[in-house]
């Protein structure tokens, strides 16, 4: 496994993106995907996990209804729709990979981990 995260940017209150997660070796079918993130001056925090055939899905409180993690086996590929965003949401978002089917909001549980992209909501 070895992931590449992409999709950040700048985007006002209320705005929309879609992260990716790109698992370049083409191994990741069976692992458990995550979103974490680290906003400044703050801990690592879990965002949304997907179980390996994607029909397990969890999320942080503050983002249900607002977040959607989804995958796509085929083109190894995760994904993390973010609509309605707030400042509140402003941080590196990471994508991990975890060594079994589930997922978990501990950050031990990953085994592979993306570079991070940085998204930024202004108010």
């Amino acid at each position: 496994v070895q992931l590449q995260a992409s999709g950040g940017g700048l985007v006002q209150a209320g705005g929309s993106l879609r992260l990716s997660c790109v698992d370049s070796k083409r191994t990741f079918s069976n692992n458990a995907v995550s979103w974490f993130r680290r906003a400044p001056g703050k801990e690592r925090e879990f965002v949304a996990t997907i179980s390996r055939r994607g029909g397990n899905t969890f999320y942080l409180d503050s983002v249900k209804g607002r977040f959607t993690i989804s995958r796509d086996n085929n083109k190894n590929t995760v994904y993390l729709q973010m609509n309605n965003l707030k400042p509140e949401d402003t941080a590196v978002y990471y994508c991990a990979a975890a060594r079994r089917s589930y997922g978990s909001r501990s950050p031990v549980d990953y085994a592979y981990w993306g570079q991070g992209t940085q998204v930024t909501v202004s108010s």
